[in-house]
């Protein structure tokens, strides 16, 4: 059974900062390309950040949070991170953590993490 259990959301002022973490037990880490995505109220479930499977997997982020947002990975501790500097209240929503093994099948899911960008 694969679990991800996330954290690290809250309620910021917009320029503020979080780090999101998503932990994975019950499998091998390192097989999974791990993404964040996020849904704001009333919209539909976006990719905010991916970054693949292994060692030095490379990196890819929505147009809206580049510059601002850095997705890494921690293979030894079966964690996937995302630094969020600069929020903007566009920024709000619940941030769900995505893991997808390398061999394809099926993806897993975290619970959902609130994130709160106040004006």
């Amino acid at each position: 059974q694969v679990r991800l259990l996330e954290s690290g959301g809250g309620l910021v002022q917009a320029g503020g900062s979080l780090n999101l973490s998503c932990a994975v037990e019950g499998s091998i880490f390192s097989f999974y390309h791990m993404a964040w995505h996020r849904q704001a109220p009333g919209k539909s479930r976006e990719l905010v950040a991916r970054v693949g499977a292994g060692v030095g997997g490379r990196t890819n982020y929505a147009d809206s949070v580049k510059g601002r947002f850095t997705i890494s990975r921690d293979n030894a501790e079966n964690t996937v991170y995302l630094q969020m500097n600069s929020l903007k209240v566009d920024d709000t929503g619940v941030y769900y953590c995505n893991a997808e093994p390398y061999y394809g099948q099926t993806d897993y899911w975290g619970q959902g993490t609130q994130v709160t960008v106040s004006s």
